[in-house]
């Protein structure tokens, strides 16, 4: 009975871990908002993308989305377009000679076990979100 103790005992133990470990989630990605600098007249504008997760930390600056463009009030999906530029880390600029408001979207990776899209490529071109993505969208005038 001896010879067995301290194997019986560490069987129970890493079985503890097992259950515990299984129990908990992942922290995932819930929703994304965009919140532009305060804008100059033609200039360009520095959009940041925050994550809002289910676990703590609840709030976080995304430092890895795809940023990207489109046509707003168009018939779905909305068609990308070459009239605002949006850099990896946020920054907009409209090409010279556009007019009128657009879409700007930023995708990022919920996380956790979801097969399908992985967050890489959204959607459609508005930045629409796959089954593994959220998106978060705002709003550039250009003159």
């Amino acid at each position: 009975m001896k010879k067995y103790g301290l194997s019986v005992f560490f069987l129970a133990i890493l079985a503890s871990a097992i259950t515990l470990g299984c129990g908990s989630s992942p922290r995932m990605l819930q929703s994304v908002s965009l919140s532009p600098r305060p804008q100059m007249p033609g200039s360009a504008v520095q959009f940041t993308a925050t994550g809002y997760f289910n676990d703590q930390p609840r709030t976080a600056k995304l430092v890895s989305a795809n940023w990207g463009a489109c046509y707003p009030n168009q018939i779905n999906p909305y068609p990308p377009t070459t009239a605002v530029s949006v850099s990896a880390d946020g920054l907009a600029q409209c090409a010279a000679g556009a007019v009128g408001t657009y879409t700007v979207w930023a995708v990022a990776v919920r996380a956790g076990s979801c097969g399908g899209n992985n967050g890489e490529i959204p959607a459609n071109p508005c930045g629409g979100a796959g089954k593994c993505q959220v998106t978060g969208t705002a709003q550039l005038t250009c003159p």
